[in-house]
């Protein structure tokens, strides 16, 4: 697609004023309002999205520094199954303000007649917030589905934005083994975002992936991830409260190691030495794998420096669904750091033993697994999303 900077429609009182839309898309005007827009390019300036009006990502929507795309609650976004060529990204200094309602949520979605996961690549956002490095070393690294821009930095408090109340569905296109899109990335993100009531579903990848940052969330849920449902890497320095990981019965597509958490202190374990490598707080967070003769690697698997606090974490098996281990601190390349604890109920139905359990190599870290019915997230948060539990 022809990348150009864009001239943005902005629809406020049925106005136009300075536009933002690549020059091989296009809008349609009927009676004189904007009935579809087509999103594609570099945005340079600010552009608002009204709900009502047919808004169709067509290619890689690339929001620069300084500019902010804010969508209006109940906007519908529907993105071209066009793979990896599509997707929204956000710059450093760049903001993308989705702040939908319980009543109208924004929802991201394929436009495909027959939708997938994989069909586009999701939302990624890159902030200036710490990153695990080397002692001495510029915080700042490559975004993996487009190495050319970067993200990191040294303010823990910068902002990229807003979503809130949105539902992202079909993401997670992959480029190869290596690199691939999740639901929502988040490279570098700093604590001034706001990430709340978030549903990701059927995607091909992660549901959610923290690179470094030190950004915040608040129900997130996840379902039918095909590989984690929440995944914390580089130097990830925030607290995620209430968290709902599922995968369905009848849901067999994974990954060679598909886990409920994972979380690495620095990139892929391959930079033992890094400072400020990931050190987390889950507070509340439900991992349940129905998917009936599905294993997943883990429930919990925590590893290669990271540090966490987990409490009122909850698992559960479906018939036939199996974790290899229901919570794992150790790995070939280094174990979780030993200040790491995880405080944890499991239903012991269906096979799963609470004795399945990995402490790191010294022993030193906390894991207090018991059995029981109950516990981890709140799912009623999530009756705005209309998924049925």
């Amino acid at each position: 697609m022809k990348k150009s900077i864009l001239s943005i429609v902005t629809i406020a009182s049925l106005i136009f004023t300075s536009c933002s839309l690549s020059d091989d898309d296009n809008t349609t005007v009927i009676g004189g309002e904007v009935t579809a827009q087509n999103l594609a390019g570099n945005l340079t300036s600010d552009l608002k999205l009204t709900s009502g009006i047919a808004h169709n990502l067509t290619g890689a929507l690339l929001i620069k520094d300084g500019a902010t795309l804010t969508i209006e609650a109940g906007t519908t976004i529907n993105a071209l199954a066009g793979g990896t060529d599509v997707y929204i990204l956000v710059e450093k200094g760049g903001k993308l303000i989705a702040d939908g309602t319980e009543a109208n949520p924004i929802k991201f979605t394929s436009s495909a007649t027959s939708p997938k996961a994989g069909d586009w690549g999701g939302i990624i956002l890159n902030g200036k917030a710490p990153l695990s490095r080397q002692s001495g070393a510029e915080s700042n690294a490559a975004t993996e589905v487009k190495n050319s821009i970067l993200f990191g930095g040294s303010d823990a408090t910068d902002n990229s934005g807003i979503i809130n109340y949105v539902i992202l569905e079909y993401t997670g296109a992959r480029i190869d083994d290596e690199a691939e899109h999740n639901g929502l990335t988040l490279n570098g993100v700093g604590s001034g975002t706001t990430l709340s009531n978030i549903a990701i579903l059927n995607g091909d990848d992660d549901g959610i992936e923290f690179f470094g940052g030190t950004v915040n969330a608040t129900n997130i849920l996840v379902v039918n991830a095909k590989d984690d449902m929440f995944d914390f890497t580089q130097g990830y320095a925030g607290t995620c409260t209430n968290l709902y990981g599922i995968r369905e019965n009848g849901y067999t597509a994974v990954t060679s190691d598909p886990r409920g958490i994972e979380a690495d202190g620095n990139l892929d374990g391959n930079s033992p030495s890094d400072i400020n490598e990931s050190n987390f707080t889950v507070n509340g967070v439900t991992i349940i794998n129905n998917a009936d003769g599905v294993e997943m690697s883990d429930g919990i698997k925590v590893r290669r420096g990271a540090t966490a606090t987990i409490t009122n974490a909850y698992l559960e098996l479906g018939s036939g669904a199996k974790f290899s281990d229901v919570i794992d601190l150790q790995d070939s390349k280094s174990d979780a750091d030993d200040a790491t604890s995880v405080t944890a109920v499991a239903s012991t139905a269906n096979g799963l033993d609470i004795t399945d359990t990995k402490n790191t190599v010294s022993g030193n870290a906390t894991i207090n697994l018991t059995a029981g019915t109950s516990g981890g997230a709140d799912k009623t948060v999530f009756s705005w999303t209309g998924y049925s539990f």
